[in-house]
C-alpha cells in the first residue's frame, strides 16, 4: 500500500521496486541463519492471535522477528520457559507447523509470559537454554 502511495507522489517505480527487493532478500538471509526457529507467537495472554515469525537463542535472549515485513520484532530475556499444550482447535489455527504443534511459554524478565508455538521437532531448539539435561548415570 505504502508503495502505491510513493508511486502516486512521482517516486519512480525501479525505486519502490529496488525497496521491495531488498526487504525480501533481507528477510531470506534471517531466515536461513544458524538456529533459525520457525514460529507462531501469542504475544497477549487469553487472545487467539498468532503472529508468524522467526526466531533465534543467543545465550539466555529469545530474538524474534515477525513475518512477512518485520514490522514487529523483540529481544526478551528469558528467564523460565515451560512446555504447554494446544487444543485441537487452536492447532487448526497454525499452519505449516505440522499435525501436532508444540507451545512453549516464555516467561522474560519484568514482563508479561508469552506463548510460542513451533513444529514438535523443533521444540528443543525452541526451549534453547531451559532444555532439562538428562539425569546423570
Amino acid at each position: 500500500m505504502i508503495w502505491a502511495i510513493l508511486a502516486f507522489l512521482g517516486v519512480p517505480l525501479w525505486l519502490c521496486a529496488l525497496g521491495i527487493l531488498a526487504l525480501v532478500l533481507r528477510n531470506r538471509s534471517l531466515r536461513q541463519r544458524e538456529g533459525n526457529i520457525p514460529i507462531r507467537v501469542q504475544r497477549v495472554p487469553g487472545k487467539n492471535r498468532w503472529t508468524r515469525g522467526h526466531g533465534v537463542w543467543v545465550s539466555d535472549v529469545f530474538a524474534w522477528r515477525g513475518c512477512p515485513a518485520a514490522w514487529r520484532e523483540d529481544l526478551l530475556h528469558v528467564i523460565g520457559a515451560q512446555v504447554g499444550t494446544l487444543a485441537s482447535a487452536a492447532a487448526k489455527k497454525l499452519r505449516r507447523l505440522g499435525d501436532s504443534p508444540a507451545v512453549v511459554t516464555l516467561t522474560p524478565e519484568g514482563r508479561e509470559p508469552i506463548r510460542v508455538a513451533v513444529a514438535s521437532e523443533s521444540m528443543t531448539t525452541l526451549l534453547g537454554p531451559f532444555v532439562p539435561s538428562p539425569p546423570a548415570g
